[in-house]
């Protein structure tokens, strides 16, 4: 059998799943016609108590569409170094919006609302772009499935209230962290301005995101949509696989938590790995010690059917998914201890 940790949007619809897409009702969602995308982002949106939400293809479109509503040309959004929106959207913020990072260098894809702070450009000095959007990303994709601290993000609604900012979350893999730290959808709403979520990684999705946020911003969302290209016609099927996966895969996250938590133990005593990165959710990074050859350590596992994904610079990533079987994890642990 072959084993596919490199990530979480690896999995395929389960038998349940696409019997709900099979049996879905379906409209014209380019005129709002479609019962079931319209149920599933009324109940996003009433999950975090937000007032509107709008279903995007994919979640660097909605991003996208997000980081467009906060600013204006020539602008510029604060995030970390390590953020999804400025190393995995293809530029998509200078493309699609006209407007520069500022990167914080933060920990594991995190920064303080100090560091934030300290970030934005004095609004009345013109020489320099004028700073309109705090975003950032929970969990933290190149930080390893970190969740952030939900005090310091407090804080940083704080800076952005007082600064007159923006304040965007990249939600891909919020579902993890909710399951992880216990808070709850609703505490994420009443702190963001806008939150996109991701269904298509841990829920287990074929495809699709859905971008929340207030009425105002919210109001010029389905326009910026239909720019980038987002706008589909009887998409319910889609709509239908992430009303299911709702009911269905969001609590079972821990299971894939605790899984890469065994993987995490048994890389750890390995003599090969140098540094296993402190795993909270469903992401494992971990450094080979400089003596291994990155290449050589892909290839004998993928000798044994096992897919994982080369970072560069000796550093791995796997991911444990819903398509991730107790008897594949079985497997995967004894391979690593027989290397």
């Amino acid at each position: 059998m072959i084993i596919d940790l490199r990530s979480d949007t690896v999995t395929k619809p389960t038998k349940g799943m696409l019997d709900a897409m099979l049996s879905a009702e379906v409209g014209d969602d380019v005129y709002k016609e479609d019962p079931s995308i319209n149920a599933l982002e009324q109940r996003i949106a009433d999950m975090f108590g937000m007032d509107e939400a709008l279903f995007f293809p994919t979640g660097s479109m909605a991003n996208q569409a997000a980081l467009k509503l906060h600013t204006n040309p020539g602008e510029q959004v604060i995030c970390d170094k390590y953020a999804h929106i400025y190393n995995y959207e293809g530029g998509g913020a200078s493309f699609n919006s006209g407007i520069s990072c500022k990167l914080v260098d933060g920990h594991r894809g995190m920064f303080t609302a100090k560091q934030a702070e300290a970030s934005i450009n004095p609004p009345d000095f013109y020489h320099s772009p004028l700073t309109s959007l705090i975003a950032v990303e929970n969990t933290t994709n190149k930080g390893g499935g970190a969740c952030w601290d939900f005090e310091e993000l407090k804080k940083l609604r704080r800076v952005a209230t007082k600064h007159d900012l923006g304040y965007h979350l990249d939600g891909a893999r919020l579902w993890n962290a909710l399951i992880a730290t216990g808070q709850s959808p609703k505490q994420y709403g009443e702190l963001f301005d806008t939150i996109s979520v991701c269904l298509s990684k841990g829920l287990g999705c074929p495809m699709g995101s859905v971008l929340i946020g207030n009425s105002e911003l919210m109001k010029g969302a389905i326009r910026v949509r239909k720019i980038l290209g987002g706008g589909m016609r009887q998409v319910g099927f889609a709509a239908a696989a992430g009303l299911y996966a709702l009911d269905n895969h969001f609590e079972r996250l821990a299971e894939d938590h605790k899984k890469a938590k065994e993987i995490g133990e048994v890389l750890h005593q390995h003599s090969a790995i140098e540094k296993v990165e402190p795993i909270e959710t469903n992401i494992i990074i971990f450094e080979l010690k400089s003596h291994i050859d990155e290449a050589e350590f892909l290839n004998k596992l993928s000798e044994q059917n096992i897919k994982i994904i080369g970072m560069g610079s000796n550093k791995l990533r796997m991911v444990t998914h819903l398509d991730y079987t107790d008897a594949m994890h079985e497997r995967v642990l004894e391979i690593l201890k027989s290397l």
